[in-house]
């Protein structure tokens, strides 16, 4: 996830826009401006009215689209609610601090926004997974369910304010797929020796399944599958991998991505920023995270179909996990969340709460949105 797209393109994409919506020049002229005030015009705003420029650190690379694309959005809404006045300037991983640096720097004030994945960070907390999703959980909207309605939210704030950050919707990606094997994966015993690209929990029931897990950044796999330095890679979903041309030398293309059901991420706003904007300001960030929330998912369920059906033309093999592969890695799963509530307290409160609502959640879609969706949605 490095390849850097040039930084004109963001900018004539939030100025183009939030001017046209509010029909002025000066809304693009603000916008444009963020990138080059020193930083000590970057000060947040002590009254409403004044200007605040904010930088945003992304962990994901202009070229994921739908992912950063969400970073632009909030900013053209945020601008488009403040006349102009509140202008957040997005930049792509890398580009100020590589991608799994982004709650650092925002705990640490050297920006004031940053757009990421709280399981990034697990070795900081391992109950921060939860916040974005743990394998064999809840799907995406079942993980904002938790989140926002469920208490789930009230939960981890805690965490978070260790961090001395406070966390936004940036989005969900729905369920990922479940990546590219150069050679078919029939049984349990096929994943054994097999080199394979997955960070994270998922790559933790990897490991316990046999596979050599490895992680590399985004701009590192295509060679290495070619090369044959890795043997399988997790991505995405079809709009993002069909990008990355991952079918060219890894065909079979496996589902459902189990370890990534619903992956929630977040905007993580520095707590003492947030506290110095005006109250109107702060209610614009929540406004417009959750506008740039929405966006994301809407976005991936429109691009997926079609380049689903691209990937197959050009060649990709569409195969399910096996069932007994399935339920492998479920009980390996458990045993990890089980394992780490052991050693946790907190932690294990989490767990605990968020295992209740799972329960439910999946006893009402699996009754009546499976049994729609098991007749309505063959192929």
């Amino acid at each position: 996830m490095h390849p850097p797209s040039p930084a004109s393109r963001r900018d004539l994409v939030l100025g183009g826009i939030v001017g046209a919506a509010l029909g002025t020049s000066a809304v693009a002229a603000a916008v444009s401006r963020g990138r080059s005030q020193d930083a000590a015009q970057r000060g947040p705003a002590v009254h409403t009215g004044q200007y605040v420029r904010w930088r945003l650190a992304s962990s994901f690379p202009a070229t994921l689209d739908t992912m950063f694309g969400t970073a632009e959005v909030l900013a053209q809404e945020v601008a488009a609610m403040s006349g102009g006045r509140f202008v957040i300037t997005p930049y792509q991983a890398g580009e100020l601090v590589g991608a799994l640096q982004v709650l650092d720097a925002v705990q640490q004030g050297s920006v004031e926004l940053g757009q990421t994945a709280a399981y990034y960070y697990t070795g900081k907390n391992p109950a921060l997974a939860f916040e974005t999703c743990v394998p064999f959980g809840l799907d995406a909207r079942q993980q904002s369910a938790w989140l926002e309605e469920g208490g789930g939210n009230e939960l981890l704030a805690p965490l978070f304010a260790d961090f001395a950050v406070r966390a936004l919707p940036a989005g969900n990606t729905g369920c990922q797929m479940g990546g590219w094997f150069r050679r078919p994966i029939e049984r349990v015993e096929d994943l054994r020796g097999l080199k394979m690209r997955i960070p994270g929990l998922g790559g933790k029931v990897m490991d316990q399944l046999g596979v050599a897990v490895q992680v590399l950044g985004g701009g590192e796999i295509f060679p290495a599958l070619e090369r044959g330095a890795i043997d399988a890679t997790e991505w995405v979903g079809p709009s993002d991998d069909l990008k990355l041309g991952f079918h060219k030398v890894a065909p079979h293309y496996y589902y459902p991505g189990w370890w990534e059901p619903g992956p929630h991420l977040a905007f993580y706003v520095s707590e003492a920023k947030w506290q110095a904007l005006p109250s109107e300001y702060q209610q614009m960030l929540v406004t417009a995270s959750r506008r740039a929330a929405q966006v994301m998912l809407t976005r991936y369920d429109a691009r997926n179909p079609p380049a689903l059906r691209r990937l197959v033309e050009e060649g990709a093999q569409l195969r399910p996990f096996g069932e007994d592969l399935l339920q492998r890695a479920r009980e390996a799963a458990e045993q990890l969340l089980a394992d780490e509530a052991a050693k946790d307290g907190a932690y294990r409160r989490v767990l605990t709460a968020w295992q209740k609502f799972r329960a439910d959640a999946f006893a009402w879609s699996g009754r009546n949105e499976l049994a729609y969706a098991s007749f309505a949605f063959r192929p």
